[in-house]
């Protein structure tokens, strides 16, 4: 299965937030929609970094809620590790544990065409197993 099976199941649409945006308005923009990282653009609206609640974790760490003041291009991850819709979920899984990230942007041909969570990979796997227990299933009745 490939990355873009996974993007199928997913509602369509990337949260993004502009480089300038204070870090108090994007944990807002996180909290209404229950997600754990939005993708960063620069001024000309491209990506230019990922943040995510890990980010804001640390920046609280190191720098106390003044952190909350503090522009997201500061605090962002850049530059973003990413897949393309094409690659295999297996493959996605292991950059994403090689680089301990939780959030895969998804960029083909340079145009980011949307962003997978190590859950929604996992329940992707999850639900393949459970697919193909069932055909195994239906084969043993069949023969039974």
């Amino acid at each position: 299965m490939s990355i873009s099976d996974v993007l199928h199941n997913k509602p369509s649409g990337v949260v993004k937030v502009r480089a300038a945006d204070t870090v108090q308005s994007v944990i807002t923009k996180l909290a209404e929609h229950r997600i754990g990282a939005v993708i960063v653009e620069d001024q000309w609206m491209r990506p230019a970094g990922i943040f995510s609640e890990r980010d804001f974790v640390n920046a609280t760490a190191e720098h106390g809620a003044q952190a909350l003041t503090f522009p997201v291009e500061r605090l962002m991850s850049a530059p973003m590790v990413t897949c393309r819709s094409t690659d295999k979920v297996e493959t996605a899984m292991s950059a994403m544990t090689l680089a301990r990230i939780r959030h895969l942007p998804v960029v083909d041909g340079g145009t980011l065409v949307g962003i997978v969570s190590i859950g929604d990979l996992v329940k992707h796997r999850l639900d393949e197993k459970a697919l193909e227990a069932n055909v195994l299933l239906d084969i043993a009745r069949l023969h039974a």
